[in-house]
């Protein structure tokens, strides 16, 4: 028997999982949140859940905000529950839940003027964003914020209805501004490099094309602290939700499973205040840049080395893969060979323990994180998590025979079939063109190379040419096996 998840049910399930230890009615709001998905709910929420089970500032609740399609869709089904969520921590040794509760509303997706309104008001002193890697608006080979994309141009003609985040995080600022209400920070939980600097390039460069001047005041008063985040989150499906009911009577219509570590590094510039995290395990620095670097680029990197040759192979589990003797082995050259070496140093930390534990968090079974879900949104994924490392390389004259193969493994991938002719779902939103341009580079590697706006630079380097177009012909003429053992073996440079 199951108990519909809700905040008159809390002392019925608290037999058999954690939940709120602090009145909910006795919170108050003062973080508005755009992008209410998993590793939102498994990550900046459970944060703020254990500082108010804590007994601290409990004035920092959460209201959350969005824009898509799936934001609706999210957003009813967690006010049916109340806005609580059932968090499943699963590490290789242990396995627990708990109910949070940080989140007390949700405003309705498309309602611009509750919007504005909600970030209009004095105690919401903080703005966050969760909305993918692929949300910001930026040229994947530049890194620079894209002004002429047609939903930039479309809320900046029509600033009174805008329709994406940014055009409503500038309306809310505007409306604070004209009622002289000092501006909320707006804190990125994205990741890509610099997530705070991006967020004010689009922040900043939307409000130029309206309103210059305005745009000045934003560059001058509002802040945007970079920070990294780190927890592994799959995606919630018909497993997840009944495990949650089966093991500790929740009915729960989207619960969130994730590992149990949990990192978040922030650099502390909150002009109008801030929770104190730190008393719950959240690292404020100086400087961001060194902690995002490693993150990004060994687990996200290593997600992203990993997720195509897994896919080629057949293989659905993250864990299944590292199972694999030549994926964990590919991986783990890659990384020491090639990624590593190329990463500044990190403050009282050494790069190789930390390589250790993504293995060993790569490789826990209970959490079921799915090949699929890394594999998708290549196209912005891979010039944020591979070309950066490929790029440094190249600057440095050094080699790029496993990154070239990375490379080539993704344009193998979206060729559309697996190494035994299983086709290819793919998730992407530039699938189409790269599923033309990858069947084309099976007779010109350059094809693919083509895709300026993904390689830039990377795509003008002989040698990175000659090492894809090597490793994809070995794809195509040996199969994946048989082309990651070449590698193994330091006898793919051709």
């Amino acid at each position: 028997m199951t108990t519909k998840l809700s905040l008159a049910a809390l002392d019925t399930i608290k037999a058999k999982a954690g939940v709120p230890g602090y009145d909910r009615s006795q919170l108050t709001a003062g973080i508005v949140h755009f992008g209410v998905g998993n590793f939102h709910r498994a990550h900046q929420a459970v944060y703020l859940d254990d500082l108010f089970n804590a007994g601290h500032d409990r004035d920092w609740a959460i209201i959350g905000a969005g824009v898509l399609a799936s934001d609706t869709t999210m957003r009813a089904k967690l006010a049916a529950q109340d806005f609580l969520t059932t968090v499943v921590e699963q590490d290789n040794n242990r396995t627990g839940a708990h109910v949070t509760g940080a989140m007390i509303d949700y405003l309705e997706p498309g309602d611009v003027a509750a919007i504005v309104a909600r970030l209009a008001d004095p105690a919401i002193r903080i703005v966050s964003l969760t909305i993918t890697e692929g949300g910001y608006f930026i040229d994947p080979a530049s890194g620079v914020f894209n002004p002429t994309h047609p939903d930039i141009v479309a809320d900046a003609q029509n600033p009174a209805a805008p329709k994406t985040v940014f055009g409503l995080i500038v309306a809310g600022l505007k409306a604070r501004r004209d009622e002289n209400v000092p501006p909320f920070t707006v804190m990125s939980c994205d990741n890509i490099p610099g997530n705070g600097e991006v967020t004010h390039a689009a922040v900043a460069g939307l409000a130029r094309l309206d309103d210059p001047a305005f745009a000045d005041w934003i560059d001058a008063n509002v802040a945007f602290p970079n920070g990294m985040v780190d927890r592994i989150t799959p995606a919630t499906g018909a497993r997840e939700i009944g495990i949650v009911a089966d093991d500790y009577g929740i009915e729960d219509a989207w619960p969130v499973f994730c590992e149990e570590f949990k990192q978040w590094v922030l650099e502390d510039h909150f002009p109008l205040g801030r929770p104190a995290l730190e008393k719950v395990g959240v690292q404020f620095v100086p400087d961001v840049a060194p902690y995002e670097h490693m993150k990004i680029r060994i687990l996200n990197g290593g997600h992203a080395a990993i997720a195509y040759p897994a896919a080629l192979l057949d293989i659905h589990f993250v864990h299944e893969a590292m199972e694999e003797p030549l994926i964990r082995a590919f991986l783990a050259k890659l990384e020491h060979d090639e990624i590593i070496p190329v990463i500044p140093p990190v403050p009282n930390t050494n790069l190789g323990d930390y390589y250790r534990l993504i293995e060993t968090r790569f490789s826990n079974p209970k959490i079921g994180d799915t090949i699929p879900r890394l594999a998708q949104d290549g196209s912005n994924r891979q010039p944020k998590f591979i070309l950066p490392s490929t790029a440094d390389r190249l600057t440095r004259g050094e080699d790029v025979v496993g990154l070239s193969l990375v490379s080539a493994l993704w344009c193998r991938y979206f060729a559309g079939t697996t190494d035994s002719g299983k086709a290819i779902a793919f998730n992407d939103q530039s699938a189409d063109r790269l599923n033309r341009a990858a069947l084309a580079a099976k007779d010109d590697p350059m094809a693919f190379l083509a895709l300026g706006d993904i390689f830039g630079d990377v795509a003008r380097s002989d040698l990175f040419r000659g090492r894809f177009a090597h490793a994809l012909k070995t794809l195509w003429e040996k199969g994946t096996r048989a082309t990651l053992q070449l590698y193994l073996d330091g006898k793919l440079e051709g």
